[in-house]
């Protein structure tokens, strides 16, 4: 039976993965963990490891000794202010643990490497993207772009597979929805806490993002579907050196979403969420708009879409018609979180944890983001997820570790 080693085994994709190969023995002999700490209960076949990536491949080889497998699971990260701190750290990650791997000639004995990036691929965090979103399309590498530490992920990835002879595969979730335990950067803690401390002080649950995109649409990864397809890829011999998008399947949009979201929370919608607003749609006391790059991914397939001089290729925004971050800061958002964490017993901790800047991003976008399956689909991969069922059920497993209230 062939072994595994998974980086990030505690962050919201590795530790999926580490359950999704953990729960089939008879097929994976052990499965190394890699974190900094353990945060997790495993099954027997799983072995926890420390490492520290952000070490030269020197440090990583002594923490590596004995440790080696067929598979490799890529699924650490470590979130930067800026591209280019993002790419230099991420990049060195990935290059000095697969040298470390040379270091105690464990790569060897390696047959595949699973590497997860994600739809920043695509320029989603520029502007307006070409849809859907589809593996073929070019990389957006222009010298007047911002650095893309995906990017280098792969040109390492490549480079090093060519040099030792394994092959690998490369996933491109997007808009994750999973739990990690003791990590409150993710998006169902976020729009959970927001939801609950909305209800704790009386209010209806407004949509806080772009209101053009509130009818929009999106395409979510749960974590555990990305799990099953890194599964799914590692074992399939049509996979080998490709790069697939995995995403839940279905096409979202929060105005079928957030009316579910209420319901859950015991609270409502507001009828007229949008009806007084200024001409732009946010009203600067509360809200706040940010521009994107002037000129958007799509511009970059403009020419051979008949889209050259469109208004499609206008700048993009992230329109928050409430700023969370400056929600968060708030003293009566502050004292409500006391007064629910108090009655409930919730780890105060979690509120000041939680990413109101990216909840922000996600929600604020004011352009589409459909991401294409057909690629998986067609090499016979079967994997459905409904998106809002998956985003439940993770405010669900949030209750018991004290991050929500009891719904």
């Amino acid at each position: 039976m062939p072994s595994a080693i998974v980086t990030g085994a505690t962050g919201i994709l590795g530790r999926e993965i580490v359950a999704e190969l953990g729960r089939s023995p008879q097929r994976w002999s052990t499965i190394h963990a890699l974190s900094r700490s353990k945060k997790d209960q495993y099954p027997e076949n799983v072995v926890h490891n420390h490492i520290d990536l952000t070490a030269s491949a020197e440090e990583m080889a002594k923490e590596l000794k004995g440790i080696e497998a067929e598979y490799i699971f890529f699924a650490a990260y470590l979130a930067k202010d800026s591209e280019e701190e993002a790419t230099k750290i991420n990049g060195d990650m990935l290059e000095n643990f697969l040298k470390a791997l040379v270091l105690t000639d464990a790569s060897k004995k390696i047959k595949r490497v699973i590497l997860t990036t994600g739809a920043k691929q695509y320029g989603v965090h520029l502007g307006v993207p070409k849809n859907p979103m589809e593996e073929s399309d070019k990389w957006l590498s222009d010298s007047d772009r911002p650095p893309n530490f995906y990017y280098r992920q792969q040109e390492i990835l490549f480079k090093a597979a060519k040099e030792q002879g394994w092959e690998w595969v490369v996933t491109y979730p997007n808009d994750v929805i999973g739990v990690a335990k003791g990590n409150f950067m993710n998006l169902a803690t976020s729009l959970g806490l927001y939801a609950a401390v909305t209800k704790q002080m009386g209010d209806e649950l407004m949509f806080p993002g772009s209101p053009g995109f509130y009818t929009r649409f999106d395409c979510f990864t749960y974590s555990r579907l990305h799990a099953s397809f890194n599964h799914w890829a590692a074992l399939e011999p049509g996979a080998a050196n490709q790069a697939f998008n995995v995403v839940n399947g279905d096409v979202e949009s929060w105005q079928n979403m957030w009316p579910k979201l209420a319901k859950k929370f015991g609270s409502k919608v507001p009828e007229n969420m949008f009806e007084k607003e200024d001409k732009d749609g946010i009203d600067k006391e509360t809200g706040s708009v940010m521009e994107l790059m002037p000129n958007p991914p799509l511009s970059e397939f403009a020419a051979e879409c008949g889209l050259k001089g469109s208004k499609v290729l206008g700048p993009s925004r992230v329109e928050q018609k409430i700023d969370l971050v400056k929600w968060s800061q708030r003293s009566d958002v502050k004292d409500a979180w006391q007064k629910l964490a108090k009655r409930e017993g919730l780890d105060e901790s979690a509120f000041e944890g939680a990413t109101w800047g990216f909840l922000g991003f996600v929600l604020g976008r004011n352009f589409d983001i459909v991401i294409s399956m057909s690629k998986a689909r067609k090499l016979g991969w079967t994997g459905y997820q409904d998106s809002w069922e998956a985003l439940s059920e993770c405010l669900d497993e949030l209750v018991p570790e004290k991050v929500l209230p009891r719904f």
